[in-house]
């Protein structure tokens, strides 16, 4: 385990890998503790690609990673997960949605929990899940940076206005 501290337009990213991989990107104040106990001794090295994918991303030229990911949890929570994965860049689901995607309906707070436990910010879309009405609910990195993930993704609106 190895971990790198970035910096980015919400604030300080901690990434960190097992090996090639990607287990964790926390933020500044990250709201729930990350389950990682051990981060590994910081380095400046071996975290390239990922920098230079979130860059990218921040800059709107990136809509979807290409990373290595081994993100730890249940086999519930890495199903909510890979699930959140196929969310496409620009647009949101609800809870209820990928417990209705899931099969199971009714785990829409199931889905939820696991969503909030999300150990790969960012990468891990988990800032395009709201709540049913379209309402911004809790999240890892606080709703400030939630909002400012979801504005990043809005289509840019056209000179006369219009969307499209």
């Amino acid at each position: 385990m190895e971990h790198t501290v970035v910096d980015s337009p919400v604030g300080p990213l901690t990434l960190v890998r097992d090996g090639a991989a990607l287990v964790g990107l926390y933020f500044d104040r990250h709201l729930r503790t990350p389950r990682l106990t051990d981060l590994g001794p910081r380095t400046d090295r071996g975290f390239e690609d990922a920098e230079q994918q979130l860059r990218e991303y921040f800059a709107g030229t990136r809509r979807a990673f290409d990373l290595e990911l081994a993100p730890r949890g249940s086999a519930f929570e890495k199903r909510v997960w890979a699930l959140l994965e196929t969310i496409p860049y620009g647009e949101t689901r609800t809870y209820g949605q990928l417990a209705a995607a899931l099969g199971d309906p009714g785990a829409a707070q199931a889905v939820g929990n696991a969503n909030g436990w999300n150990p790969i910010s960012i990468v891990v879309p988990c800032h395009r899940v709201v709540g049913t009405s379209g309402s911004l609910t809790g999240y890892a990195g606080g709703l400030d940076r939630k909002r400012f993930l979801l504005r990043l993704e809005e289509p840019p609106a056209a000179e006369d206005g219009r969307l499209f």
